[in-house]
């Protein structure tokens, strides 16, 4: 199987313009853009064949250049990174599987994305796959301060018992009502803002239709959910390892003590 990472990524983000060359210092005190980072950490995964960028953005394609990834132009039209990552799979050939690494996303380890490829081959009725980590007591009371200040954080997700997904959303869910010690599970599980996709679920998903729950949540995997495709909630193990992409410029520092605290330069 040929299995590709690609990477999108937009300058142009409501948020936090500019996001993806925002400048993350590591231990070492070197600064590597936002979207170096990511593309590191997309390089380190075993099994992934080839890691691409996708932009329609000039500077970023120079910067992304400039470090050496290869890039794939694709429209402003891009309501999204999914739709990003299907118009990039159309200029390539010979894919089986498409791995869509959220370009702010460094901190994810490359475990995750190993145990997502090796979740989606076994799940022969999964459209997709996107790992869940279960929250311990720190990062739930992260996600409820998020939201309590205004900001959108982190998404979280419900699934059944079969791991398919039911809901993700910005909220905080399942609701507990509860505060947890640092290092204690709790019932909530992190989205890791990491896909995995088949080839014509991927190439299909631009034409369906936006849902309701889509527009709200400003969450792309709820179409999948919405026209009746499954996702595949796979879980993965922190080993030890702090996970949290940057969301708003207020992550910056968050980011750079874990970058630190990793050791990761």
């Amino acid at each position: 199987m040929t299995t590709v990472c690609i990477i999108p990524a937009r300058y142009a983000s409501m948020r936090y313009p500019g996001k993806p060359l925002a400048e993350l210092r590591g231990a070492t005190g070197q600064a590597r853009s936002l979207i170096e980072r990511s593309w590191r950490a997309a390089r380190n995964v075993a099994g992934i064949d080839a890691v691409y960028i996708a932009t329609d953005d000039a500077r970023i394609r120079a910067a992304a250049e400039g470090f050496g990834a290869r890039v794939l132009m694709t429209s402003e039209a891009c309501r999204n990174g999914t739709e990003r990552c299907a118009e990039a799979l159309g200029q390539l050939s010979g894919v089986d599987m498409v791995v869509n690494l959220q370009g702010d996303a460094p901190l994810t380890p490359a475990w995750f994305l190993e145990d997502l490829i090796a979740g989606l081959r076994k799940a022969p009725d999964a459209a997709l796959a996107t790992p869940v980590l279960r929250c311990d007591g720190e990062t739930h009371a992260a996600l409820v301060a998020d939201r309590q200040a205004g900001r959108v954080g982190g998404t979280t997700a419900v699934f059944d018992a079969d791991h398919h997904g039911l809901y993700f959303s910005k909220e905080v869910i399942p609701y507990t009502g509860q505060t947890y010690a640092p290092e204690a599970e709790t019932p909530v599980f992190h989205h890791v803002g990491v896909y995995a996709y088949r080839p014509d679920a991927l190439l299909a998903y631009p034409t369906w239709p936006v849902g309701r729950l889509e527009v709200l949540e400003g969450l792309e995997q709820l179409r999948f959910l919405e026209a009746g495709h499954k996702v595949l909630c796979v879980e993965v193990e922190a080993r030890g390892r702090k996970f949290w992409e940057l969301n708003n410029p207020e992550d910056v520092p968050r980011i750079e003590a874990m970058l630190a605290e990793m050791g990761e330069p």
